[in-house]
């Protein structure tokens, strides 16, 4: 069976007699009368069957034509090519950023005979629509997996670490990876610490709304990101998303330091006990720094990978009643660290903290965060905190409970298990994941009116 960028049969037929390819304007003409003018999308490969034409209207929102036999398609215009290449190889001695596509919704589409959200079958139909990222810079495109962000294990950690870092020994300028919003934080962190010595920037974006949908942030997140990737003056695993709700500006976090605080606004990605690192205005190619930077660009620097993770790492949340029977019960399946997201300044229930001191004698290391967010773990402050720096547990200063998970399985994996040691290392400033001084401003505030 011939296939035609996921179409079959006689629409194939007809699409390649009237040489049209994804990204053309076409205009589809029924026997009945209808007439409909759009552009031109890719069909999945489960559907190709269906006797279904996708265009792109021009109000921005995507159409199945039902077609037969007797159905015209004719070629209105072809799409605009970018100025520079795009490719799925990086041209020698040409300036390049890599592309790595892992899944999520940047990477979705709609099947509209089903309308189900759906991984894109080939990478390159994330640039079809989006000609206008060829011309920031010469694109290497590639996928590394497939797979939505809530079935990310940290052994895909180790997989992403690993093609990044090829990208970055083979001389890209920078690497973006599209991933899936809801555990991207997650990876974003995993990285900045299994990459070490980072020369260029590795950025992180996703999208909260497929690119079919008129509303979609997909190509305003992804042309920033691919900015970010070319210009920027750090060397940071970072997130780029939506700023505001419309598409004034992104936002460029440290990826250490950045959480999704929304489950659908476009700018659903806020800094932690930080500042954004920049400010992209991708209309006019601009990148302001705004806060602090960690690692600064230095093509001549180089990386080194230690990328395994140990996935016997668990986070435990405190909450009113929690049962020492759950700590016990990691001990005993021998898992190989624990990390608290604590009340308070890093506080959990006193009835808990004779099993947390069994796991520290059991040699698994139990790091305490604040469920909290803002502000920092102070263990001296209450008898609760000081029983709990007596059973051993390791105070994490201001990290997020996701970065102190994957810095936890990060150095239980590719570092070492010798409990003094990660104690030593989870209080060392790798990426700038531990803050030690906050500022007023660092603490959103939100109107009371």
């Amino acid at each position: 069976m011939e296939i035609y960028h996921g179409y079959t049969g006689f629409i194939a037929f007809k699409l390649k007699e009237a040489n049209a390819e994804p990204g053309d304007v076409i205009r589809v003409e029924n026997p009945n009368g209808e007439s409909f003018t759009g552009v031109l999308m890719p069909r999945q490969l489960l559907y190709s069957d269906k006797p279904v034409i996708v265009l792109k209207l021009s109000n921005g929102y995507n159409i199945g034509v039902k077609i037969d036999p007797n159905t015209r398609v004719l070629l209105v215009s072809k799409k605009r090519e970018p100025s520079r290449t795009i490719g799925s190889q990086p041209l020698l001695k040409k300036p390049f950023v890599s592309i790595l596509a892992t899944g999520g919704t940047i990477a979705s589409k709609v099947d509209y005979v089903t309308g189900a959200v759906t991984p894109l079958i080939d990478p390159q139909e994330l640039l079809e629509w989006a000609p206008e990222l060829g011309d920031v810079g010469f694109l290497n495109v590639r996928e590394v997996m497939k797979k939505f962000s809530e079935d990310i294990k940290p052994s895909d950690w180790e997989k992403l670490s690993l093609e990044v870092y090829r990208e970055i020994t083979s001389g890209a300028e920078g690497v973006v990876v599209a991933h899936g919003t809801d555990m991207m934080s997650y990876s974003a962190a995993a990285l900045a610490f299994s990459i070490i010595g980072k020369p260029v920037p590795i950025v992180f974006v996703g999208s909260q709304r497929s690119s079919d949908r008129p509303s979609s942030d997909s190509f305003f997140n992804l042309y920033s990101a691919v900015l970010t990737a070319f210009k920027a003056s750090f060397a940071e695993s970072v997130i780029v998303m939506h700023g505001d709700s419309s598409d004034s500006y992104a936002v460029v976090l440290r990826g250490v330091k950045a959480r999704k605080m929304h489950t659908s606004r476009r700018d659903a990605f806020q800094p932690v006990n930080d500042k954004p690192i920049a400010i992209v205005y991708p209309y006019s190619r601009e990148i302001r720094i705004v806060g602090k930077v960690f690692e600064k660009r230095d093509p001549g620097r180089e990386a080194s990978l230690r990328n395994k993770f140990d996935d016997k790492v668990a986070i435990v949340k405190a909450y009113p009643g929690l049962q020492e029977e759950i700590i016990n019960l990691l001990v005993d399946k021998k898992f190989s660290g624990i990390v608290i997201e604590g009340s308070g300044l890093g506080h959990v229930p006193n009835s808990l903290i004779d099993s947390l001191k069994r796991a520290v004698e059991n040699e698994i290391p139990v790091v305490i965060t604040s469920q909290c967010l803002f502000g920092r773990v102070n263990l001296n402050v209450y008898s609760t905190g000081r029983r709990l720096l007596e059973a051993g547990v390791i105070p994490a200063s201001d990290m997020l409970p996701e970065t102190a998970y994957a810095k936890l399985s990060w150095i239980l994996g590719s570092v070492t298990k010798n409990l003094s040691e990660v104690r030593e290392l989870m209080l060392t400033n790798f990426a700038g994941e531990i803050n030690e001084r906050h500022i007023l401003e660092l603490f959103p505030r939100w109107s009371h009116e």
